[in-house]
């Protein structure tokens, strides 16, 4: 059953392939931030996905996000999530990431829909043939 206060972590080691020199965000060797944001994403829609009805899933449709402070490769970053109010079909989390020093890399408030899985993609589909 979803109710607030649902809590999510997902952890993502920082790597040349999540950097924002290969990720295109920056050229830099460092956590991108589009990473950092997949992560959050994933942190929060992973920590309900069991709740939710047979067939439906989440879909993100509103970021708020700050990124503070860089990853150096090499490092684990961790996000937690809360579900802090749920709106019908619209929920909308708390989210934060931590370096494995315990610094917050970025924080911020992240909104999610939750639709009916085969008519969503129908819809993304359209057109295609």
């Amino acid at each position: 059953m979803l109710e607030t206060g649902i809590r999510g972590t997902q952890s993502v080691k920082a790597e040349e392939s999540n950097s924002a020199k290969v990720m295109g965000s920056g050229t830099m060797d460092v956590f991108a931030t589009p990473a950092m944001i997949a992560l959050m994403e994933k942190t929060a829609w992973m920590s309900v996905a069991a709740e939710l009805e047979e067939g439906q899933g989440t879909v993100g449709t509103k970021l708020e996000i700050t990124h503070d402070a860089p990853t150096p490769l090499g490092m684990t970053v961790t996000c937690e999530s809360e579900l802090t109010e749920i709106d019908g079909r619209r929920l909308v989390f708390a989210v934060t990431a931590k370096d494995e020093t315990g610094t917050v890399i970025g924080k911020g408030r992240h909104e999610r829909f939750i639709v009916w899985e085969e008519k969503f993609q129908a819809k993304a589909d359209r057109g295609l043939s």
